[in-house]
């Protein structure tokens, strides 16, 4: 043996524990591309040093007692990662509380975690624990079986895990993985190597030749193995190259709001009738801000916080919309407008009575410290996925805009659709609604002018009270905006006027969402008289400017009727022809009555007879093309379009029929409230004892229908063929049936009614 051999032993020996180490920590370097910094990287990496370092002391030990040794030490090591973790992310709580949390929801939060993921304890506990039982694993295997190949197995699935729950969300990990390739053939080449020479040569001629045969042949095999390998995988591999990887977070479900924050507008009014219960304390460190066009009702000491953006509306709510992903306590960077200047604004707020998830803020956060929250970036909002608490405290810093006003009057609007979603307006708007928006836009044509326009409109012909109700339906703003002043119309909380706002500006083509939020004073309680709500435009290169559509307190508003010019039903008098009639000299001669003799005209018996055939054939002819349209329009819903399209016209021919019955439904009601009316009309139609079976198809029917309704309108591009068939069958045999127990004569009358072609949807 010669000098060289203890070498060659000794790095023979710590070949295979340097090579697992190094497999394992690149798994973590993968995985760290979506982490915020090198923290998760590094602690990787002491779980690589300390599992595979534990099996290679304990190697003498027997092997079940090596695994409890090993997950020992591996929850000390977790216990560090935690606090140094905790620690750097700034979040609150005991160790128990926070340890406790991030082994509940380590899963979840990883996969529904904003990209840069921050190292918190939730977000590091996994891949720190996967990372250690790698390691003890392929040491197990690879140093007490001597099974280097297979021990080997455990790093590789760590590292195919990484790079799936990765994704599409890094560039692809060619470094890292060609990093790995390569560190497993040298342990492979360096451990397989003989310490002591050819294994063969203390052996007879006869017997070392038929051993070196065997490995010969042996390694021949594996080589084509490989290469046949290769040969047939290689061309599926390579394919995948240019494929996206498919993105697991898609099949967790992120962090949801409650039902009452999705549509927070509606709490304006509850908040209105108790002016006085505080909601939460603020804390604020930068000047109050003026108002959005000029002159905000809120006053120039106050700050504007935002508790939630809606953007999504349906003719009935207007809704959040938002997708919220778990984040640290430094947000994702938004880029600001270009022509905006940007201020830091730095708040500490305590909550008192405010409920619910979403947390206010001045727009746009930056960094939440003292609360777990979920950032959406297309809002700008936070929610604290475990829900509001008295007493809750946290510190946000937010990087507030201010676009440049002098810009507002010559800027353009965004078009696309990018804005689709902001500029989206739902069928059946009142035509009332349609024309004012249309005289306001035809009288200002620049984007701002018109926004100023329907701003000064609302804030001059409306007032505000504390005790209307609740409601922005298209039925609440067509009362809110044209309903009679001695009637309750014409008067409003702030989401009505912030509504109105939205939805004129988008039948004028302006982007618009609504806003909830809060007029707060720099620092002192904030309470529920501070919470209303406003509109907001998106401009080109100046963002979301807010506007303020709310009337002056000092100010009489104007009646609607002095500037509404409603369109009348027929031409103006000086666009119908008149004639001309000339002067004449004399009186024109009178013509002498005509004897029995001059009477050759048409007989009156005939004349009479000819114009009642004539009338009657016009009638009868009317009553067919009714029938035809109502039948081509029925076809149309039912037979037309996708499936989603066909089964809200299935809707429309329920809510036709209960309108033909003589029960309209009211369009803010739910698709569960008119399946309830549906069934109450078609119960007290029904009178004779053999209809009532077909009366329980038709209430299953519109049970079924309702259903299918909601799934459309909550789950869009969901239903299938066979669904809609199935709303065509419902909303035909509630129609027949329903129509079936009218009187002769309104049967008859049914199908050519005119009502469902001209009826606003």
């Amino acid at each position: 043996m010669g000098r060289g051999a203890p070498v060659v032993r000794l790095l023979r020996a710590v070949a295979v524990p340097a090579t697992l180490v190094v497999l394992v920590t690149l798994a973590g370097v993968v995985l760290g591309r979506v982490y915020a910094g090198s923290l998760l990287t590094m602690l990787v990496a002491g779980a690589a040093v300390g599992s595979v370092l534990v099996s290679v002391v304990t190697r003498r030990l027997p092997s079940w007692q090596v695994a409890p040794v090993s997950v020992l030490a591996m929850l000390g090591w977790t216990a560090v990662c935690l606090r140094v973790a905790a620690a750097g992310a700034q979040v609150p709580g005991g160790f128990a509380e926070v340890a406790g949390d991030a082994a509940r929801n380590a899963i979840p939060r990883l996969l529904t975690a904003m990209i840069p993921v921050e190292a918190t304890p939730d977000t590091i506990l996994l891949p720190v624990v996967a990372a250690w039982l790698a390691g003890l694993a392929g040491a197990e295997v690879a140093l007490r079986a001597g099974r280097v190949l297979l021990g080997y197995l455990p790093p590789v699935l760590l590292h195919a895990g990484a790079v799936y729950v990765v994704g599409p969300n890094a560039e692809p990990a060619i470094g890292a993985t060609v990093a790995f390739v390569v560190t497993a053939a040298l342990g492979l080449a360096v451990s397989s190597r003989p310490a002591d020479g050819d294994p063969a040569d203390g052996l007879a001629p006869a017997v070392r030749s038929g051993v070196r045969a065997r490995l010969a042949v042996a390694s021949a095999a594996g080589t084509t193995v490989v290469v046949a390998l290769a040969a047939l995988l290689g061309p599926a591999v390579a394919a995948l190259v240019d494929t996206r990887p498919v993105d697991p977070r898609r099949y967790v479900q992120p962090p949801q709001v409650e039902t009452l924050d999705e549509n927070p507008l509606i709490r304006i009014s509850g908040w209105a009738l108790n002016p006085e219960q505080e909601l939460f304390q603020v804390t604020t460190d930068s000047p109050g801000e003026p108002g959005p066009t000029g002159g905000a009702a809120t006053g120039s000491a106050a700050v504007r916080i935002r508790l939630a953006v809606l953007s999504d509306y349906d003719g009935v709510t207007w809704r959040v919309g938002a997708t919220y992903r778990n984040a640290g306590r430094i947000l994702p960077a938004v880029e600001p407008a270009p022509y905006a200047t940007v201020e830091t604004v730095r708040q500490e707020i305590t909550v008192g009575d405010l409920s619910g998830r979403l947390l206010p803020a001045v727009p746009t956060p930056r960094e939440v410290s003292g609360a777990r929250v979920a950032y959406d970036p297309g809002t700008g909002t936070l929610i604290r996925p475990d829900g509001l608490a008295p007493g809750l405290r946290y510190t946000v810093t937010s990087a507030r805009e201010r676009p440049d006003a002098n810009l507002l009057a010559t800027a353009n609007t965004p078009a696309g659709d990018a804005v689709a979603r902001v500029l989206h307006v739902p069928d059946g708007a009142p035509e009332q609604l349609r024309r004012l928006a249309t005289q306001l836009a035809e009288e200002n044509g620049a984007p701002y002018a018109r926004a100023a326009a329907i701003e000064q409109w609302l804030a001059e012909h409306y007032r505000l009270v504390a005790d209307a109700p609740s409601g922005h339906a298209y039925p609440n703003l067509a009362f809110f905006l044209f309903g009679p002043r001695n009637g309750g119309g014409q008067r409003g909380t702030s989401e009505q006027f912030a509504a109105s706002f939205a939805v004129l500006g988008r039948l004028a083509g302006l982007p618009t969402r609504v806003v909830v939020g809060f007029a707060a004073p720099g620092s002192g309680p904030v309470r529920a008289a501070d919470a209303y709500a406003w509109p907001e435009v998106l401009f080109d290169g100046l963002g979301w400017v807010a506007f303020d559509p709310l009337p002056r307190p000092d100010e009489e508003p104007r009646p609607v009727e002095e500037d509404f010019r409603p369109q009348p039903e027929d031409p103006p008098p000086s666009e119908q022809p008149e004639p001309t009639l000339e002067p004449t000299a004399s009186p024109p001669a009178q013509a002498a009555p005509a004897g029995p003799a001059d009477s050759g005209g048409v007989p009156t018996p005939v004349l009479v007879g000819g114009t009642g055939g004539g009338l009657l054939l016009v009638v009868v002819a009317l009553l067919a093309t009714l029938a035809g349209l109502r039948r081509a329009q029925t076809r149309a819903r039912l037979h037309r379009g996708d499936p989603g399209h066909r089964i809200a016209g299935a809707w429309r021919e329920l809510t036709d029929t209960l309108r033909l019955a003589g029960r309209p439904v009211a369009a803010d009601l739910s698709a569960t409230e008119v399946a309830a009316v549906a069934r109450q009309t078609l119960t007290e139609a029904i009178r004779r004892v053999e209809d009532r079976q077909v009366s329980t198809a038709a209430q299953l029917a519109v049970d079924d229908l309702a259903t299918l309704i909601n799934q459309v309108g909550f789950a869009p591009g969901t239903a299938t063929a066979e669904q809609a068939e199935a709303a065509a069958e419902a909303a035909t045999t509630y129609s027949g049936t329903l129509r079936a127990a009218r009187p002769h004569w309104r049967r008859l009358l049914w199908s050519v009614h005119p009502g469902p072609l001209r009826w606003p949807r």
